[in-house]
Order: structure tokens, then sequence, then C-alpha cells
């Protein structure tokens, strides 16, 4: 409209000169502001299949289940089991803490504290990492003690500082006392006298917990999707790759692959022993499992003690500490955007909490001490 009215008065003026025998030359209109050049579509495919081609030999899709080495996925009656038992706080001395409590499926498998309340409200001193994808690193725990899932299961309940239950045999009487859990273990492990065990309760739970992948934007790319990835994510996958991210966070799980020296190129402080603790070796002092970076946006706060709250200041300092980077915020904020890409989703029908089996008249009551 600005050029049309120049236009106008320009003319206005040529006619008023020469009595408007001869119109003035039209005015060149002014230059358009300079807009951001915008990859033309064949540059951004060739962009994205750049960087595909990077990350494929790091990366793979997620599985639909994440099923045991040479072995098939379970029966949905040892599955289903499996899920009543995670969400089940009977499982705990006060009858008040469930898997699920620490593990909040609602909430991508955490319960987002620094260090979860256990027994009496007590607190340990690590922090609860997701169950989300947990099948697929390389052992459980921050310090690598439990070799898979099942084996994970079963160390919290028996934890003082956790579900505190006494041992075993106590888990078995109440879960044996439950008239629902007698039918359901049967059916899950049939042809065996007493199916009710600890080693069936805890294989069940894993069974279950094989189930929990999360999909995300990452996998889609990683299939073949050009466009699943956002221009910035895009950019925040090269940073990613050019600072040396994925030298602790490759693999299926994008990390949970390995172990590594917390502060292994400028030392970081932390009293935990880390994976000492379990090894007895002076070279795994301070070594710890690489976490799965797998809804990483959405599992704070960060670090094995839960110590850093700000996912930007977590990449700055994993920079730091284990690549000897100096990260700026432009590139801190790159890599934000394409851990964006590895947020997923579970299936809600499989992650919904049961109706439990009601409890028999043998269930022992909450033990106050």
């Amino acid at each position: 409209m600005r050029h049309l009215l120049l236009l106008s008065c320009v003319a206005a003026a040529g006619l008023a000169c020469d009595g408007g025998s001869t119109p003035a030359p039209p005015a060149k209109p002014a230059a358009a502001p300079a807009k951001a050049a915008t990859p033309a579509p064949a540059d951004a495919h060739a962009k994205a299949q750049k960087l595909l081609d990077r990350a494929k030999p790091l990366y793979k899709p997620l599985p639909t289940y994440m099923a045991k080495a040479g072995a098939e996925r379970p029966s949905d009656a040892v599955i289903d089991l499996g899920r009543d038992l995670y969400f089940d706080t009977r499982l705990s001395k006060n009858h008040d803490i469930s898997c699920n409590s620490c593990h909040d499926l609602a909430t991508f498998g955490v319960d987002n504290e620094p260090t979860s309340p256990g027994h009496k409200g007590a607190r340990g001193d690590r922090n609860s990492p997701t169950s989300l994808n947990a099948a697929l690193h390389i052992a459980q725990f921050w310090d690598g003690r439990a070799k898979d899932v099942e084996e994970q299961a079963g160390g919290p309940v028996l934890n003082p500082v956790e579900m505190a239950m006494a041992d075993e045999a106590t888990v078995v009487a109440v879960l044996s006392s439950i008239p629902g859990y007698v039918e359901r273990f049967g059916a899950a492990f049939p042809g065996e006298a007493a199916p009710i065990t600890y080693a069936n309760m805890t294989t069940a739970i894993g069974a279950f917990e094989r189930g929990l992948v999360s999909p995300a934007p990452f996998d889609a790319f990683l299939a073949g999707d050009l466009t699943a990835l956002s221009e910035a994510q895009l950019d925040g996958l090269a940073t990613f790759l050019d600072t040396g991210c994925m030298a602790c966070h490759a693999g299926v799980a994008v990390g949970g692959q390995g172990y590594f020296k917390l502060g292994q190129v400028v030392p970081y402080e932390t009293e935990d022993p880390g994976r000492k603790g379990v090894t007895g070796n002076d070279a795994d002092l301070h070594v710890f499992k690489a976490p799965s970076l797998r809804n990483i946006t959405k599992t704070g706060p960060y670090f094995h003690d839960g110590s850093i709250a700000s996912l930007d200041e977590a990449v700055k300092l994993m920079a730091k500490h284990q690549l000897g980077r100096d990260l700026p915020d432009p590139d801190v904020k790159k890599i934000v955007a394409f851990l964006g890409a590895l947020e997923g989703t579970v299936d809600a029908a499989y992650v919904r909490p049961p109706e439990l089996p009601a409890s028999g008249p043998k269930t022992p009551a909450p033990d106050p001490s």
C-alpha cells in the first residue's frame, strides 16, 4: 500500500508540471527486507540424509519388546502378572510403596525426586533412574550390581531403606495369602507344584518391564523418515555428534551400554564410590553406568545423586567433565533441542494400573516399625 501511495503521488506531481500531457515514469519499489534463507526441500533432504548416515552406525530404532537375548516374548499371563506386581504396594513392609512409587509410569518411569522416599520416608543416596527402556542396558543400577531387570526387581523389595521386607520367605507368605495371586502365579507358571516363589515374582516383574518401550521421533528418523526431526533437532543432532556425546551415549538406548569415570577429563567432586563398591577395584572409583538419554527431557533431576536440576546445566557439565569441552550456550541449546527428539510414548493400555487382587484373610497387617 505504501508503494501504491508513493506511485500515486509521483504521478500527480508529473501531471501538475506539464499540464497532464506526459505522466512521470513510475518509481521503482523499495527493496523488500532481506529474509533468512530457507533451505530448499532438496537441501533439507540432503542435510537429513547426511545426518542419518552418521547416526545409523551408532543407533538403532527401539524394538517393540525388549526380550532377553535368544528368548521369545513371555506369555501374556506372565506379563500381566508382572504388571500387577509392579503396582502392588503389598510388596513393601508397610504396604505403602510399590515399584511404581519410585518408577512412576505416569511420569516417564521416574518420580522426579533427587532421591526417592522409601520405608518410613528414608531416602537413599542415589537417584532412581527410569524403568522405561531399562531392559536394554548392559546392567541395572548406577553401579551395575544387577545383571538384568529381573535381578534388579528383587533388590528394592528387601532393601531396608526402600521397601524393607524382611526376607524372601516373608514376601512369598504375603503373596500366598492373596487368593488372586495364587491363581495368577499358577496360570503364569503352569506345571510348577509351588509357583509362588521369589524368583517367579522377579521374573514376572521383569517380563512386564521388558515391554516398557517408548518409541520417539528419533526412532522414526532412524527407520528412514527424513522429516521426523525438526530443523532445530537436526542441528542439535549434528552438534551432539560433533561434540562427541556419542562416546558415552550410543546404542539403542542412547546410553546405558558402558561404565565411565565421572570426571574422566576434568575431575568431578563426589563422595559416591560408584562401581568400586561392587567390584572393589580402585580403577572403578567414581565409575558409573552411563544413563540412557531417552526421555531425558522428562526424567530430571540429573546425575547419580539427582543434584542437577537443569538439563542445560547437565549437558554443559558433562561436556566439561567427560569431554573437556567448554560448550557455548547456543550449542547447549542445540543439543537439548535434539534430546527432545528422544522423548517418546508408551502404550497407554500396557501401563494402565491394574485392579489388583483383593487381599485374603491371612495377609499380614502393616508393621509400624
